[in-house]
Order: C-alpha cells, then structure tokens, then sequence
C-alpha cells in the first residue's frame, strides 16, 4: 500500500486530502525550521561579543538577518496555515458529502445495524474530530517529528555527546506515548458507546415524549436517562485521566533533556574538552528543541484516539454498495418471484421458498399473519434488500442486475408511514418527480384529492406544513403521498398498508385516489383488511415465509383455507360491541 493510500485509509480522506495533508506536514517542518533560525543569529552575536563585540560591518549581518528570519517565518507560517487549515476544511465538507452520498446509495441492509443518531454523529461530530485531528494535530506531530530529525543531524554535527545528552529524552517520550496504544483504543471504544448510548436515550424521549406523558412514565424514563448522562461524564473524565497520565509522563520525561545537557555540557567544560560558547550553543537549542515535541506528544495521544472516528467512517464506505446495469431490459413489467429465500443479518430466516406472479394490470394483494413475510416480499420486489435465494424479475429482468435508482424509476411506493418535510404541500409533492411543473403537481394533486384540504388553507398550495406535515391529518399526509405517486406515474404501484391507520371517510377518499392511480399498472398490495383485498385479482397468502394460498379472493375462500379463516375473523371483529 502507497503511503497516499494509507493515510486515505487512516484518515477516511480522499487522494486530494490524503496529499493537502502531506503538504500540509511539510510545511510545518519547515516552519518549525523557521522558528530555530533566530535560535542561530543569537548563537552567532554570542560568538561576536566573546570575541571583542559587535563590529559596523556585522550590525548590518545581524539587521538582516532579522529581516530574514521574519521573513521566512511570515511565508512558512502563511503556507502552514494554507496547507492545514483551508485544505482540511475544504475535505471536511468533502467527507460530509461523500459520506451521505455513500448513505444513499447503501442498501437497507446496512441500517439494521446503525440507528439514526449514530448515523448523525459519525457524519457531523466524528468529522468534526477528525477535521480538528488533521487541521492541528496530524501535520504538527509529524512536521514536527520530520524538523527535530533535521536538528538532530546539525546537532551531531557539532558534538555528538552533546547531542545525545539534548536527544535521548525524545525517543523515551515517544515511547511511554505509543505504550498507551491499546489502553487508549479501548477507552476511546468505552467512550463513544456510552455516547451513543446517551444519545439513542435522548433521541428516543424526544421521539416518544407523548406516549411517556399519557402513561405518567416521564419521571422515570428521565431518571435512566440521566444515568447514562452521568456515564457519559465519567468515562470522558476516565478518558482524559488516562491520557493525562501518559502524555504528562512523556512530558516530564522530555523535560529532562535540558537538565541533561546541562549537566553533561558542565562536565565536559570543567575537563576542558567543551567549549563555553558549544556549551551554551546546546542549552540554547534544547530550549526551543522541546516545545514542538511537548505539543507533538499531545498531538500523538490525540491521533491514537481518532482510531474509533475513523473505523466507524469506514464502516460506512467500505460496506459494498448495490450495483448493476443503467440499462432497463424488461419486456412489461410481470413481476415473478420464482424461488426465493431471504434472511436478514441477524440470521432470522423470513421467506424459505416464495414463487408467485403479480401480472401487469391486474391487483396483486400480499396478505398473512403478522412475521409471515409480505413486507420483506414489497422490499425485495423494489430491491432495498438482495435475496440470497432463487430470483426476482420485473418483466423478464433479473433486477439483481440492475441498478437500484434505474430500477426505482419503474416503482412508485404508497407506504403506510409518509415522509414529508418542512416545506409547502406543492413542494412535498414535486418531489415525485424531479423537475415537473405546476400544472403537472396540481393535476397530481387533484387525482389524489389533495384539493379537497389545500384550497381551504391561508396560503393554499404554497402553505408550509411543518416538519413532517406535522400540520396536517393523518389522511391528508397520505394524500400528498399518493399524489407524489401520481406525479411519478411508474408502471408499478407498491401499496404498503396505506389506509391501514385511516378513519372511515379519509380511507373512503383515499381508496378513491388509489382507484385512479392502480389503472392499467402492475400493483401490489400489502394489506391486513380483507375488505381492501376484497377486489384483488389475485391473493398471495405467506405464512411461515411460502406461500401457502394463492388465487382469486372467491377461489380461495372456497378452499376454507387461512384467507377463509383471516375473513370470517375479521367479519366477527366488526359485530364486536361494548358491553
């Protein structure tokens, strides 16, 4: 592996950032370099006053020099700032984006294992730390490390015991540093998890402060979550006691060269084999020596800790990505399941052997007991999740083989819960379909019978309805929902449950738009009520992940099967009353 490579790979960078951080170390070093330099024309004016002062001609050498020393360290501290700073912002931003357009195109396999508020802190605070990492940290350790070897070869130069005397101290601080490696990944690991374990806590009050407040169990949820408050203090106090330990270790350590070089300059100038002005030459290096090592040992522990950021960032662009084909094969658009078993990766087996036909223009309905598979079946058909068994096929095309957002152009998605966002109710719909006019978002909208709702509000269409069209009824959400189907106008309808939360006169009015919108199409439902499946053309019964039943709804109440079983049950629930 390249040396680009490796820190692409250790610092979740791209190949521009990866070489701006080489730059980036370069330039420190020689800004480092640039601060030693007035430690030599001080060396130099000593040398002038032992030997009789400072004579005319050299006052000029010393003005310059000044002026030279300034001058370098005006254009290696403007480079070093250039070369950290703006390019390891400019990436930031960069790995942000990658990162979320790494998100989007990651199956739904992935977010089984990571919940939103991991998700949001590995984007924005596990950047942030790896921004502030690669800005201050990285480039000052190493152009430090790069500076110090520079020195120490000028240093042997003079006098090698002296050297050793000023040197022996940087390898020891380094080490009792490095030592810490392992107890510091481990803390750092204990960290984050406590963190994210506080921040599921906070995000799940927030998410469920309702039903906390109906069932009077506000009080206590809080007190668990100030538990993990609490550890979440602790273990970042932990966590900075450890570093502490060792980086104040090295530090003290470090601090040792000046008395060792005073101590071994002192004797070696009382056997008269050092000179006074060598002597002082070494106190005066090993005075400036340590300050970027001392700065570069905190920077060291600092870079050890970014190791969790950095696997969790990896995490995301390592894992493989849904590819295939940009091209669309298919002949209509039949889908087939001829054979397929899934199982998530928790290892639960869902489907073991499905093979059914939903036909272009006919009513498919998925319908089954609770864990039987028909949501599993909808996901699989639009390939948010990869079948390990058997194929799938939309008109002929194996849609394994076909990239996801090329095959989602075919599939508009009516789910039980909508997504809508803070914007205007024409803006929510136009999200459909990239790009379409107004009048093609309002004929969208007056199929699905948001007219109804939108024409009574202040600002009509252009009404803003809040996060989540918090605004908004349950029925008119869906509407909206339906409408952006509309807009859409693919060949193939998936229907998630979505009247299944309705009352009756919303569900009346939205199985109207759906009416209208299943016309002509390859359509699948989802459906717990047998009323809504009541006019299917055909009946898919999963059970125990196969198919148990299919056919028409009149064939299979005939066969006195599961759908006939799920339909008289369903009929008695009606009659229930209170008592």
């Amino acid at each position: 592996m390249s040396m680009i490579k490796a820190i692409q790979r250790n610092t979740a960078s791209s190949e521009k950032g990866a070489k701006g951080l080489v730059k980036g170390i370069i330039a420190c070093a020689f800004q480092n370099l640039a601060f030693m330099l007035p430690t030599s024309l001080l060396y130099f004016l000593v040398a002038d006053m032992m030997n009789g002062g400072v004579t005319g001609g050299r006052i000029w050498f010393y003005v310059g020099g000044i002026a030279v020393c300034f001058a370098l360290i005006l254009v290696t501290t403007y480079f070093q700032y250039n070369n950290t700073y703006f390019t390891t912002y400019e990436e930031s931003g960069k790995r942000r984006l990658s990162l979320a357009e790494r998100l989007r195109k990651l199956p739904l396999s992935f977010f089984g294992k990571r919940d939103l508020a991991d998700l949001t802190s590995t984007i924005m605070a596990d950047c942030e730390v790896l921004e502030k990492t690669c800005s201050h940290f990285i480039p000052g350790l190493f152009g430090s490390l790069i500076s110090t070897t520079i020195i120490s070869v000028g240093l042997f130069a003079f006098d090698w015991r002296m050297a050793l005397a000023a040197l022996w101290v940087i390898p020891v601080s380094v080490l009792i540093v490095l030592l810490s490696y392992k107890i510091q990944d481990k803390t750092q690991a204990k960290t984050m998890a406590v963190k994210m374990a506080c921040a599921d806590g906070i995000q799940e009050y927030i998410e469920t402060v309702r039903d906390l407040k109906a069932n009077n169990a506000e009080q206590n949820y809080l007190k668990g979550l100030s538990g993990k408050i609490k550890n979440v203090e602790k273990q970042n106090l932990k966590a900075e006691l450890i570093n502490a330990v060792f980086v104040t270790g090295a530090g003290t350590v470090l601090k040792l060269g000046i008395a060792s070089v005073a101590i071994v300059g002192a004797a070696l100038l009382v056997n008269g084999s050092l000179s006074a002005l060598t002597f002082f030459m070494f106190l005066l290096v090993a005075s400036r020596l340590y300050d970027p090592m001392q700065a570069a040992l905190q920077n060291l522990a600092a870079i050890i800790a970014i190791r969790t950021n950095v696997a969790r960032m990896n995490e995301i662009l390592d894992y493989p990505v849904q590819t295939g084909s940009e091209t669309l094969t298919n002949n209509g658009c039949d889908i087939e399941f001829n054979h397929v078993g899934f199982s998530y990766n928790t290892g639960e087996v869902v489907l073991k052997d499905v093979s059914f036909t939903a036909k272009q223009g006919e009513v498919t309905a998925l319908i089954g007991p609770s864990g039987g598979g028909k949501t599993t079946v909808s996901r699989l058909a639009a390939r948010f999740w990869d079948n390990q068994k058997g194929e799938i096929t939309v008109g002929g095309m194996d849609v394994s083989k076909i990239d996801p957002e090329k095959l989602m152009s075919l599939y508009s998605i009516v789910f039980q819960d909508v997504t809508l966002f803070d914007n205007t109710i024409m803006e929510n719909i136009r999200l459909g379909k990239k790009g379409a006019t107004d009048e093609e978002v309002l004929a969208a909208a007056r199929l699905a019978n948001v007219d109804e709702f939108a024409e009574k509000l202040p600002d009509k269409w252009n009404t803003n309805i809040g996060e989540n069209g918090s605004e908004l009824s349950g029925g008119e959400r869906q509407r909206i929902s339906i409408a952006r189907a509309f807009l859409k106008d693919a060949p193939i309808i998936l229907l998630d449950e979505a009247t299944a939360s309705l009352d009756v006169e919303n569900e009346t009015l939205i199985q109207t738009a759906l009416s209208r919108l299943i016309k002509n199409k390859t359509v699948l439902i989802i459906a717990h009520r047998m009323r809504t499946v009541a006019g299917a053309d055909k009946i898919v019964v999963l059970k125990g992940g196969v198919v148990a039943e299919q056919g028409s709804p009149d064939e299979l109440y005939r066969r006195d099967g599961i759908y006939r079983n799920m339909s008289d049950l369903q009929s008695d629930s009606g009659k229930w009353k209170i008592k």
